[in-house]
């Protein structure tokens, strides 16, 4: 289980800049986010610190109260996953799981202003190029589309790691809904394009992220 954040790290969280996500605190206070992949540091001076989508979420998740729904240990400022569809035991669908998507991606945007040398929010950062599962998964949930809910993909997408180093492959039901993630990924900064397994002739979509 998720380790809670201390009364100190989300006095630090929910004093951020509601625009930027800039930090304010001690070194030590600081890099415990950064440990928790709740902030970054910034590359560049003053290297200013700020919060990732993870941290942007568990800030809402503290300021929106969650009325007639239960609080789990997550939504109480654990680390934000995306569904990449088939998971074993997905996390539940409704209000609070939008407000969650809604929020890590508009975090997601922030980071790639905040990181992105021109300040560009139409192409993927750094880190989307390290969690490149993950960042795909964000944009296709946070687009609408549906994850697969059991192992087969029958009812929806899934996402899943290639050889490649810098490549996901995006399986769906059908063709339709194919091409439609095939154009929320490009929408995202991603370049897409549809393939057909030799073995299993089965059609997926390879994504990888735009650098200009």
């Amino acid at each position: 289980m998720t380790r809670p954040l201390t009364a100190a790290q989300r006095r630090l969280i929910e004093a951020a800049d509601p625009e930027t996500g800039r930090l304010k605190g001690t070194e030590a206070q600081l890099t415990a986010l950064v440990k928790r992949g709740l902030a970054f540091r910034h590359p560049r001076p003053p290297h200013d610190h700020f919060l990732t989508p993870d941290g942007h979420r568990a800030r809402e998740a503290r300021s929106e109260p969650q009325e007639n729904e239960p609080q789990t240990p997550a939504s109480a400022g654990g680390v934000f996953t995306a569904r990449v569809g088939g998971e074993p035991s997905p996390p539940a669908e409704g209000p609070s799981r939008a407000r969650e998507v809604r929020s890590a991606w508009q975090g997601m945007l922030e980071l790639r202003r905040m990181t992105n040398p021109d300040a560009s929010t139409d192409r993927p950062c750094a880190w989307e190029r390290t969690h490149l599962v993950q960042a795909a998964a964000l944009a296709l949930e946070a687009a609408g589309h549906r994850p697969a809910g059991a192992a087969d993909g029958d009812d929806g997408y899934q996402v899943r790691e290639t050889p490649q180093p810098d490549a996901v492959a995006v399986y769906a039901p059908d063709a339709t809904m194919l091409r439609a993630c095939a154009e929320t990924l490009e929408g995202a900064g991603w370049q897409a394009g549809e393939y057909t397994e030799p073995r299993t002739r089965r059609r997926y979509v390879l994504a990888s992220p735009r650098r200009v």
